[in-house]
């Protein structure tokens, strides 16, 4: 059985945070803003995850409400997201992703975004793909106040 499933996300950017992207602390002049590490990337693959399995989203699993979470790295929480499709006999078979930025640059760190996606997910790295785009400086991306990110991924059951 195969299922397809979607996420997105968004956080501000704000001075004082350190940017997490993909697992990667990238050096800029500002960070996002959120409960946990805000890494708009994972949380938009956990969703995507969550959406495939029709689990709802990561705000279930993970509230900000809940103080255990307070600035905890994300891979964490896709390592769990992972286990959740593992425990129902789903393993991910591609993950697509777009992370839409106006700044920082984040070609340099594209590289290492795999390598990551692809270790907590359990796939080769050529199973996964990150993209980067500006909005050619419009909106809240264009105008440097926040960082969004997509992402569709493709899970399967084999055997089912």
């Amino acid at each position: 059985m195969i299922r397809i499933g979607h996420g997105f996300d968004v956080h501000r950017l704000v001075p004082d945070r350190p940017l997490v992207l993909g697992g990667v602390t990238i050096p800029y002049e500002y960070g996002l803003l959120g409960h946990s590490d805000a890494d708009v990337l994972l949380h938009a693959v956990s969703d995507a995850i969550l959406g495939a399995l029709g689990l709802g989203d990561i705000g279930r699993y993970f509230p900000d409400t809940d103080p255990s979470y307070k600035g905890i790295n994300s891979m964490l929480l896709l390592e769990h997201v992972v286990g959740l499709a593992q425990t129902r006999k789903y393993r991910i078979s591609n993950l697509d992703t777009t992370i839409v930025a106006q700044r920082p640059k984040l070609a340099p760190h594209v590289s290492q975004m795999i390598t990551n996606l692809a270790k907590v997910c359990q796939v080769p790295s050529g199973c996964v793909n990150v993209k980067a785009t500006t909005t050619e400086e419009l909106g809240y991306t264009g105008r440097g106040e926040g960082i969004s990110a997509h992402a569709v991924v493709l899970i399967d059951a084999p055997g089912k």
